[in-house]
């Protein structure tokens, strides 16, 4: 079947898509759940007696309120573990414990990394998405704001050999919302930019930051954030997307 041959498979309003793009962290791969159940794994001997409350807690500080160290990753000023050592820090600093340098925090990050990658999942509705889209030949890829390797190794975990097309921040030099990083997937396709959707978590970078680049851009809401003044298409599961 060519490409975009069977678009019907998609929603209202999708019909001209020949090419999906996605984002992986949070939107294909439940990293947030890999990510906190990893730390509760490896803190558990520095924070023992902490409660569930408390461990979410854990986790949303580490998650969500120091994303801003990734942010310097990105800009080239830390490297992938010192950031991932600042947020752990910084998390448990939140409940009085300070990782030492040297050995421990080699070890602390070290046994993270490990646990994270054996907590990798997809979300449930992204098989029943790329089921339909091998069914009605449209092709599909990832575009995402970490490295190549690092992501490939990510999608394997998580069953999804099946997305070869993977375009990471090294392919192109640049991260999101830069227009490149996103037209290349949209190269890599075979599409145009006109007519490939982008799917992602971060209302910012995913829809916003691709729709300036040309393409359909698509907030993945799953759980249902409010957005005053956000005009932009949003689904809160990725079936949404299916007709």
């Amino acid at each position: 079947m060519n490409a975009g041959a069977g678009s019907g498979v998609l929603a209202a309003g999708l019909d001209g898509i020949r090419g999906v793009l996605f984002d992986i962290d949070d939107t294909l791969v439940d990293l947030e759940f890999a990510m906190t159940a990893a730390l509760r794994d490896v803190s558990e001997h520095l924070l023992p007696g902490l409660d569930d409350a408390s461990w979410e807690r854990f986790g949303r500080i580490f998650t969500r309120e120091t994303t801003h160290f990734y942010d310097r990753y990105l800009a080239g000023e830390l490297t992938f573990n010192e950031q991932r050592l600042l947020r752990g820090r910084a998390a448990l600093g939140h409940f009085g414990v300070e990782l030492e340098e040297g050995e421990q925090a080699h070890h602390w990050v070290s046994s993270y990394a490990s646990r994270q990658h054996s907590y990798i999942r997809p979300f449930d509705d992204v098989g029943p998405l790329l089921d339909a889209l091998d069914f009605a030949g449209i092709p599909y890829g990832a575009v995402s704001n970490n490295v190549h390797d690092y992501q490939r190794v990510k999608l394997d975990a998580a069953g999804l050999e099946r997305i070869r097309v993977l375009v990471g921040t090294d392919t192109v030099g640049v991260p999101k919302p830069d227009p490149a990083i996103y037209l290349e997937g949209v190269r890599r396709l075979g599409t145009g930019a006109g007519e490939t959707l982008y799917v992602g978590d971060n209302r910012l970078l995913d829809a916003e930051g691709s729709t300036a680049a040309g393409l359909l851009g698509v907030w993945l809401n799953r759980g249902g954030d409010p957005a005053p003044g956000f005009a932009g298409r949003e689904v809160t599961t990725l079936l949404e997307l299916l007709g």
